[in-house]
């Protein structure tokens, strides 16, 4: 086939939409399909577009369906798509639904936000992530908690940092951040976090290669999140084997299944700090949670996720 992938993330972007793209990809690729990647559609032919984000490429979407009548739509939900511009701007978001053949979604809880007519389009395909060559020693001197968040609301990176802070002083725990500051204000709160609070330290944006080496490095993982559609970060830490902690929102559910016992209430830094403090003193807890871990790691190979793609692509062509 010939597809084009469609992401609204620039070139050199480090966003997930980009990753993932890049990801989506390679492996279209080794399937045989001949892929181009391009922020919009600009014309052309082509058998199959594949869109990240039902909103924000909408445009591209409606033009692909008029300018190639016989070929095939695959939107990708972004969690932005059905936590805010289903709700927001409905018209376009479920618009672009109504055109997709198929819609695919990266965990398995998106069924319970969508209308029921989109059902049988909707196809989970978990992100893949592979482990490392090397294995990297955990500190002993602190017990760190790995936060991978670029600074924004959504991401609700204050959480962490104020859930330590309620720690007694014989605790290690300590923050660890990865990500960039959404702005000027956020830059500041970061700097003055760091000064204000020993447990917490800001690492800026670093490459994918550095942030898995800190991932490994680290006791946990710490998703905060008050929305994701499937955050990349959850199966990078999952194929790296580090035990995550996570807000208890639909993404992160849908990434790490129901009955695992890593959650905590959504916004929720007491609850946060208690459960950090089980992690910290309690290595049958911690033990049972990277257990847990290495079962779901098992549906975010990289065989997996080509699987389900080939499968994707061989329903359009019957």
């Amino acid at each position: 086939m010939k597809i084009i992938l469609i992401t609204p993330a620039k070139k050199y972007s480090k966003n997930g939409n980009r990753t993932t793209a890049l990801r989506w990809s390679k492996i279209l690729r080794k399937l045989g399909h001949k892929v181009t990647i391009d922020i919009e559609y600009r014309g052309g032919k082509a058998d199959l577009m594949i869109a990240l984000h039902a909103w924000r490429s909408a445009e591209s979407i409606k033009e692909f369906k008029h300018s190639c009548p016989s070929g095939k739509i695959i939107v990708a939900l972004t969690g932005t798509d059905f936590n805010e511009f289903m709700h927001s701007h409905p018209e376009t978001t479920l618009c672009s639904m109504e055109y997709a053949n198929r819609l695919v979604c990266l965990h398995d809880q998106v069924a319970r936000v969508l209308p029921r007519k989109f059902h049988s389009k909707l196809r989970v395909i978990y992100q893949s992530a592979v482990s490392l060559k090397k294995q990297y020693t955990k500190s002993l001197v602190y017990f760190d908690v790995c936060l991978v968040a670029h600074m924004r609301a959504v991401k609700d990176p204050v959480r962490g940092p104020l859930a330590v802070r309620l720690v007694n002083k014989n605790s290690r725990l300590r923050i660890v951040h990865l990500g960039k500051a959404h702005d000027e204000t956020w830059e500041k709160w970061a700097k003055e976090e760091e000064k204000n609070n020993p447990r917490y330290v800001w690492r800026g944006e670093k490459v994918s290669a550095e942030v898995r080496r800190v991932i490994s490095k680290s006791q946990l993982l710490l998703v905060s999140s008050r929305s994701e559609g499937g955050a990349n970060v959850i199966s990078e830490s999952l194929a790296l084997g580090t035990p995550i902690i996570a807000s208890d929102i639909d993404g992160n559910i849908g990434m790490l299944g129901n009955k695992y016992p890593g959650y905590y209430k959504v916004g929720d830094e007491k609850e946060l700090k208690k459960i950090l403090i089980k992690c910290e003193i309690e290595p049958d807890f911690l033990r049972e949670l990277r257990e847990h871990c290495q079962n779901r790691a098992l549906l975010i190979s990289l065989s997996e996720e080509t699987s389900r793609w080939s499968a994707i692509i061989r329903e359009l062509s019957n």
